[in-house]
């Protein structure tokens, strides 16, 4: 959709912790017109800190621990980078991240938490797990379950007895069983944050669940099965934590930002000491006006303030001051469902206030499970008579190659135009590419766009080169040359210049690796992103065509089917960000190593638009033969299935789905895969059958790790069976 003003100014959020998660939700409820909102963060999802324990307890599923930021992000019509921060220059005003090209600002905010590894300790980056970042460490925990369910050792060393450590401890011992979890803490006591009250309360649960302490020594060391002390006793240990006194972030150190023992300083309203263009929240920062210890209920306080000043630092607007509270009600979990109840020196213990602990958290995440539903625009009361445009007008058209139009429309066109009868053409439609003769040499001609389906211009670029380089390999060719051609929202001119950085930078990084150069290309702008290659390869032998298949041959595809009812679903806001996190990943792996293991196949195709059953009907036409399909074979991206099951298709399902006709097969959703449009989707090639299982094994070897053979050509007509 057209925005009714051109973008002005990039607001990006570093990192999805809560306070960031809460801007995201609000902002969403009320865009700011003429800001693009960026969010950075290292995976799709953010764990909640209160629900860990519970989580590690077994009380909790990982789910139920999570904030789907891809669903949020879709919801506040953000960008989401899915990378690790690892630097601000401010002077530039631009963001470094790991694997994507420095993203700019005019306004960023700061909220990445902290971290409890221990690098001073020999081994402990190898062999021990930090309690945060939690998403790791929730990871970490659920593998050494699994490990211990398959007969590994229970032993768990806990170092560092603090509140945060005793918790962990608690839960792990509720999980594992009695006499497994051991606490090192180099203090005198454990729990001396606390009053000597709580802390007896908390040590009593303790000792009921069987965990021992040692206190007044340090870890010397690590090992894979073990854990010094400085006291010269070695202690085994299956599962080592980190959870002693956490610190910030490395790379906060080199932001020239003013720092407080290494968390950047922020005052009342949030902004940094040293540049007010950038706010921070949370654990990483420092409330120089009023400082407080970490906890997580100082970022859900600092939301409402953040995203206000936030806008107020996009609009020009007066901003308001953030006033902590002089202390919090701690609830520390016991390890089962009872808990500790710790204000103003008092504390209560009782598994009643577990239960209100729960409804607390359970609360809380709720408001990222039901996002609200935002009224949609009502259709025209007078209007053009077509039924069947009101029935698409309740389907928002799909990005990527969901939005094409179909196969059956785009044939009959070229059908009837007349044939030049050039001498020097050697292909005509219905190919991957135009095979083009210039003297002896074989030139391949093709071109692809995409409408955008992500709102990273540098992951569509890089997803879009991939995409059109697909016909390329198909044939065989070597990629030559590229052509861009760039459709940019409206926005100002430094905005433009930034965004076509990123998309040009994303896209020649892909072209070279393949030994090709952007030569040119054509930028415009229009109501949405769109990009698009025309390209071309060299041809030094036959081009591998569609019509080479032979009865006997294996079909092998080279990556999983299901993109675009993935992207569909994210659309709306239906699928988990893991699924689409995953999907975006293997659609952003390049394909021309294994376009040259398959160099001698007999036909071969890349699966895109009109999806695995049309563009495998078009190899059989072409070919005169048949095709038998092993369903149960054929690689599904994870989350596709049950999205198919669910109903969710891609905008051009419905024509795709036409060549049904020509097939006989299941009615499950697995099958109904099959007609589902591929965004820089797989090879599918036809080879001899003897040589198919090497040709699987070295195209696993190129990186692609679900190459699968998924069936046979067959004699007989262009009929293709799913069994």
């Amino acid at each position: 959709m057209q925005s009714p003003l051109p973008l002005a100014r990039e607001l990006v959020l570093i990192g999805g912790g809560h306070a960031h998660a809460l801007v995201l939700r609000k902002w969403g409820m009320n865009p700011l017109p003429g800001a693009r909102l960026t969010v950075v963060n290292p995976g799709p999802t953010a764990p909640y800190t209160g629900m860990l324990p519970g989580h590690v307890a077994g009380h909790y599923t990982r789910e139920e621990l999570d904030i789907d930021l891809v669903r949020l992000a879709r919801f506040a019509g953000a960008r989401l980078i899915l990378g690790r921060a690892t630097g601000i220059d401010h002077a530039a005003k631009r963001i470094h991240i790991e694997g994507h090209a420095p993203i700019a600002y005019d306004v960023t905010s700061v909220d990445v938490g902290i971290t409890s590894d221990l690098p001073n300790i020999p081994g402990f980056a190898e062999h021990a797990h930090p309690a945060k970042p939690l998403d790791r460490f929730a990871h970490a925990w659920r593998a050494h379950l699994d490990r211990v369910a398959q007969g590994a050792t229970r032993e768990v060393v806990v170092i560092g007895g603090g509140v945060a450590g005793a918790e962990l401890a608690m839960a792990m011992a509720h999980q594992l069983g009695s006499d497994a979890v051991t606490v090192i803490e180099s203090g005198a006591e454990t729990l001396s944050e606390l009053t000597p009250r709580a802390r007896r309360a908390i040590l009593d649960e303790a000792r009921k669940l069987g965990i021992s302490a040692r206190t007044g020594v340090e870890v010397t060391e690590v090992g894979p099965d073990f854990v010094m002390l400085s006291n010269g006793e070695r202690m085994p240990a299956a599962f080592t934590v980190g959870a002693a006194r956490a610190r910030p972030q490395d790379w906060l150190a080199d932001t020239g930002l003013e720092l407080h023992e290494g968390y950047i300083a922020v005052g009342e309203t949030l902004q940094s000491l040293t540049d007010p263009a950038i706010f921070a929240a949370g654990d990483c920062a420092h409330l120089s006006h009023a400082p407080r210890p970490k906890a997580g209920v100082f970022a859900v306080r600092e939301a409402p303030v953040l995203h206000d000043n936030l806008r107020a630092a996009l609009t020009g607007r007066a901003m308001r001051r953030f006033r902590p509270q002089r202390d919090y009600l701690k609830l520390v979990s016991l390890g089962g469902k009872s808990a500790l109840a710790h204000k103003f020196g008092l504390s209560v213990k009782r598994p009643a206030l577990w239960r209100w602990k729960d409804h607390i958290d359970r609360k809380f995440m709720e408001k990222f499970r039901d996002l609200p539903q935002m009224a949609r625009a009502p259709l025209p009361a007078e209007r053009a008579l077509d039924p069947e445009a009101v029935a698409q007008a309740d389907q928002p058209l799909c990005g990527g190659c969901g939005s094409k139009v179909g196969s059956g429309a785009l044939s009959g066109v070229l059908e009837t135009l007349p044939s030049g009868g050039r001498a020097d053409v050697l292909t005509r439609a219905g190919d991957d590419a135009a095979v083009l003769k210039l003297g002896e040499a074989r030139q391949v001609l093709t071109t692809d766009h995409l409408r955008a389906f992500t709102e990273d211009p540098w992951l569509l670029a890089r997803i879009t080169a991939i995409h059109a380089l697909g016909d390329i390999w198909a044939m065989g060719a070597t990629p030559q040359a590229a052509l861009a051609s760039i459709v940019l929202p409206r926005m100002r001119p430094a905005m433009q210049e930034a965004w076509l950085a990123e998309i040009m930078e994303a896209a020649n990084a892909v072209f070279a690796a393949e030994g090709a150069e952007i030569v040119g290309g054509h930028t415009t702008m229009g109501a949405e992103l769109t990009i698009g290659f025309t390209l071309t390869g060299l041809c030094e032998r036959q081009p591998i065509r569609v019509d080479g298949a032979r009865p006997g041959d294996a079909l092998i595809l080279t990556k999983p089917i299901g993109t675009g009812t993935i992207l569909a679903a994210e659309m709306a806001q239906a699928a988990r960000g893991q699924w689409v996190a995953d999907a975006l990943a293997a659609m952003s792996v390049p394909q021309g190593d294994a376009a040259r293991v398959l160099a001698g196949a007999h036909a071969m195709t890349d699966v895109t638009g009109f999806g695995l059953a049309g563009h495998l009907m078009t190899m059989l036409e072409a070919s005169g033969a048949g095709a038998r399909l092993q369903l149960s074979d054929i690689p599904l991206y994870d989350g596709a299935e049950v999205l198919s099951a669910r109903g969710i298709r891609s905008t051009i399902w419905g024509e795709n789905h036409k060549v049904a006709a020509q097939m006989v097969l299941p009615e499950t959703p697995a099958a109904d895969l099959l007609f589902d449009p591929q965004t820089a989707g797989g090879l599918l090639a036809a080879v001899p059958a003897g040589d198919a299982d090497e040709l699987v094994k070295k195209l696993r070897e190129t990186g692609l790790s679900r190459v699968a053979k998924i069936g046979e050509i067959v004699e007989g007509p262009s009929v293709i069976e799913v069994i």
